[in-house]
Order: C-alpha cells, then sequence, then structure tokens
C-alpha cells in the first residue's frame, strides 16, 4: 500500500498533448530520465495509484511529454489533467527542486550526522528565505542547519530520525 508521506511531489500534469494520450508534466525534477521504469503516483479519489510511463520526452527545460500506459486518447488523459505527480521516497540522486514538499514534516525529528551523532530535535523550520533553514535544539542550544535534499543520508520514520551528512565545521557554527 502507498501511503502519502512516503511520496514526494515531482510536478503537476497540465493539459493532454495531441491527441494519443500524451501529457505535459510540469517539472523541474529529471527523475522520470534517471530510473530504468519510470512510473509516478497521483491521488485518485483519495488514494495514491502507481502509473507507468510507456515513454518519456522533454518539451522545453521545465516540462516532459508522458505517455502513460493504456491512456491512448485525448479524452483518456484529461482526467490526469491538473493533478499533482508524486513519486517514492528517498529521492533518486541527482538535481530535483522540490519545491512543493515542505521541510515542516521533519518537525519533531531527531538529527543524527554522519561523524557528530545525536545533534538534536529539530523544533522549527524557516521556509520564509531563499534557503530554509532547520532550527534544531541541541541540548537547550539552538542550531541552525540549512535543509539540503543531498544531505539526507536516511530517514527512519518510526523512529522519527533523519540522518545526514554535514559538512565538516558546521555543527560548530
Amino acid at each position: 500500500m502507498i501511503r502519502k508521506e512516503d511520496l514526494f511531489q515531482i510536478g503537476r500534469f497540465l493539459k493532454p498533448h495531441g491527441i494519443k494520450g500524451e501529457l505535459t508534466l510540469l517539472t523541474d525534477c529529471d527523475i522520470l530520465e534517471q530510473v530504468k521504469s519510470p512510473f509516478f503516483v497521483c491521488e485518485m479519489d483519495g488514494i495514491p495509484v502507481p502509473f507507468f510511463t510507456e515513454n518519456c520526452r522533454p518539451k522545453g527545460n521545465a516540462s516532459v511529454l508522458v505517455k502513460i500506459e493504456n491512456v491512448d486518447d485525448e479524452t483518456a488523459a484529461r482526467r490526469f489533467a491538473g493533478l499533482a505527480v508524486y513519486y517514492p521516497r528517498p529521492a533518486p540522486a541527482g538535481d530535483c527542486a522540490q519545491k512543493d514538499e515542505s521541510w515542516s514534516q521533519w518537525k519533531g525529528y531527531v538529527i543524527e550526522s554522519n561523524g557528530f551523532g545525536e545533534l538534536g530535535v529539530i523544533a522549527d523550520v524557516d521556509e520564509t528565505t531563499v534557503n530554509t533553514l532547520l532550527h534544531v535544539d541541541c541540548q537547550g542550544k539552538k542550531m541552525l542547519i540549512p535543509a539540503v535534499d543531498k544531505w539526507i543520508c536516511s530517514v527512519d520514520r518510526r523512529e522519527k530520525r533523519l540522518t545526514m551528512s554535514l559538512p565538516e565545521g558546521l555543527t560548530e557554527l
């Protein structure tokens, strides 16, 4: 069973493209090009449902034309127009700006750092600036850690632990 909290948003379907069932996916994420059997998840009637792609091809810098299996005409493609498109966590390596994903989901998680051990609990998330900051309560001392996807090594949702690989010197600021 796919759970919404195990997904991250990679974009949104716009309108159908042509009459053969292709859709325009607005995204700045190259995930569909990175995986062998590209698929994605859309919410249908409140339930996350996986869909496999027959073909993906770039359409400019910020969009991809996607042909979904068994969606063979414009009418069938229209039911996907406007839907958010998700992919399972963890995100594969690569440059993927996840604009629609909120870092606030990590509030209350314990941050561990490779090499530094347990740092503290994420007390707050500041997403009001260009660089999102995690406010970590480290034994009564406040620490600010930049929210960088590439620094996340693993997530243990059951134990509410976020393991990150932080640059040397960051914990000393």
